[in-house]
């Protein structure tokens, strides 16, 4: 009896419908190819080679051209220690001095003042004076006193006489003293400056060029040549 049961508790069992094994998993539908998307990828990394190698081919045709180091005032020519080479990208629109050119350069005066760190184009240059229209350029020989220690090219000052004279009077002895001091020029702008020294001792003595309107030209050169001229700073430098 007891073998039976178990015969039958076992049939019973085996007709449970088995469960399906671990390896057995539903059918994936397959990935849906997007060619376009492909393309595209392609087409952009093909015009980033390109941009690339138009960069480089770029960065390769330069030129080697005329810089400014020193400060260069209206009216001068271009030295050696005034300028360096640099190179820079080529370009056709713009009116470059190459450095292979710095000889025929120094024919030609500067337009204008041409500070450090530019790069020089032919049009700053004329094979004129180089003086700007209406201005006249005056030579004053100073004496110490007679300038602001600090004074350099390109600095904007006063003219003033400091003369003072005086003529003889009657037989009595009397004599008048006439001054005939004053501001000749009240905004002139310092071209290029010379100091008269040696070796051995300072003098003091300051040789400027200055530019000045042509109207005051003539009263600038008579008290420059009397010896009666005198600059001080005055504001726009």
């Amino acid at each position: 009896m007891k073998i039976q049961e178990r015969t039958g508790a076992g049939a019973g069992r085996s007709a449970v419908p088995a469960q399906a094994g671990v390896g057995d998993r539903l059918p994936t539908p397959p990935r849906e190819r997007k060619p376009a998307l492909a393309a595209l990828a392609v087409l952009l990394i093909l015009v980033g080679a390109l941009g690339a190698t138009m960069l480089v081919l770029q960065a390769g045709d330069r030129i080697e051209v005329v810089k400014v180091t020193k400060e260069i005032q209206a009216g001068e020519s271009v030295k050696d220690s005034d300028v360096t080479s640099v190179m820079v990208a080529k370009d056709d629109s713009i009116n470059y001095v190459e450095w292979s050119q710095l000889g025929g350069l120094r024919g030609y005066k500067a337009k204008s003042t041409i500070y450090p760190g530019t790069v020089v184009m032919g049009q700053m240059f004329t094979k004129g004076t180089g003086l700007p229209a209406g201005k006249a350029a005056v030579g004053v020989a100073l004496k110490e006193g007679q300038y602001p220690s600090d004074i350099k090219p390109g600095d904007t000052v006063a003219v003033y006489n400091v003369d003072t004279s005086s003529s003889s009077g009657d037989k009595t002895g009397s004599s008048t003293s006439t001054s005939s001091g004053g501001l000749i020029v009240d905004n002139a702008k310092v071209n290029t400056k010379a100091e008269d020294n040696d070796s051995t001792v300072t003098t003091g003595n300051l040789s400027l060029t200055l530019l000045v309107d042509q109207d005051d030209a003539a009263a600038v050169t008579r008290a420059a040549s009397a010896g009666s001229v005198a600059i001080v700073h005055v504001p726009g430098n």
